[in-house]
């Protein structure tokens, strides 16, 4: 089995909006959709968005697979909030995609650089 990702906000957001470069969309369109709870919550109060663009991301969101906050991802959040002081969304983020051993594509590389058990890739560098 490869690698698995789950998809940041902000790159969902680029996706949706066919802004990501062809090789980080490819990724995504031939890979199982991974997203945590925070992006579900943070695509669906997307300001200023459609009743068309509602429906793209229920769709894309649909086709893929969404995880809840289970006790080991709120434990590990806990921790991590506390020892990288990171707000409370970027931690939950961040624990879903490691408890799940998943990699992160997100734009935020920067934020999450020092949290070195988790796996990280730009889709702008890709």
């Amino acid at each position: 089995m490869g690698i698995e990702y789950l998809i940041d906000t902000n790159t969902a957001i680029d996706y949706l909006d066919n802004k990501l470069p062809v090789t980080a969309t490819n990724i995504i369109d031939t890979h199982e959709i991974n997203l945590s709870v925070i992006t579900r919550m943070e695509l669906l109060v997307w300001p200023k968005s459609t009743a068309s663009q509602i429906l793209a991301i229920e769709n894309f969101m649909d086709a893929g697979n969404v995880y809840q906050l289970e006790e080991p991802t709120i434990l590990k959040a806990i921790e991590i909030r506390k020892k990288y002081r990171l707000k409370l969304p970027d931690a939950i983020i961040v624990t879903t995609t490691i408890v799940n051993n998943l990699t992160l594509i997100t734009r935020n590389e920067k934020d999450f650089a020092k949290i070195h058990q988790l796996s990280v890739i730009n889709p702008w560098s890709i």
